[in-house]
């Protein structure tokens, strides 16, 4: 979540730096309701320490209203296609949420 941030960060001060659009709220999904819990909640447990830089930088950056994070189905969340082993009707919903299509498919 924090290199999303950071990657939503950078996009939000080239769009405005070209002028190209009013850069509003992004929306930063997550399918793991532990992780959303850490980056809203300011109190830190001791299993996490190794992570609090992150936390501190998401919860900042949630402060100043430059992201929101919202919690997403694990069988909703589109970069499963990416990282995980799915069938077939499973692959194809996703694509189609992406806009692709196969350019061998009869017509």
């Amino acid at each position: 979540m924090a290199n999303a941030t950071c990657e939503l960060v950078w996009l939000k001060q080239l769009l405005q730096e070209l002028k190209f659009c009013e850069v509003s709220l992004r929306k930063l999904v997550c399918d793991n309701q532990a992780t959303l819990h850490f980056a809203y909640n300011p109190v830190f447990h001791e299993r996490i320490k190794h992570i609090e830089i992150n936390c501190h930088f998401i919860r900042e950056k949630l402060d100043e209203c430059v992201i929101v994070i919202e919690f997403v189905n694990c069988n909703n969340q589109l970069a499963n296609v990416f990282t995980k082993s799915l069938k077939g009707s499973r692959v194809e919903y996703i694509c189609n949420k992406f806009g692709a299509y196969d350019i061998y498919a009869p017509v």
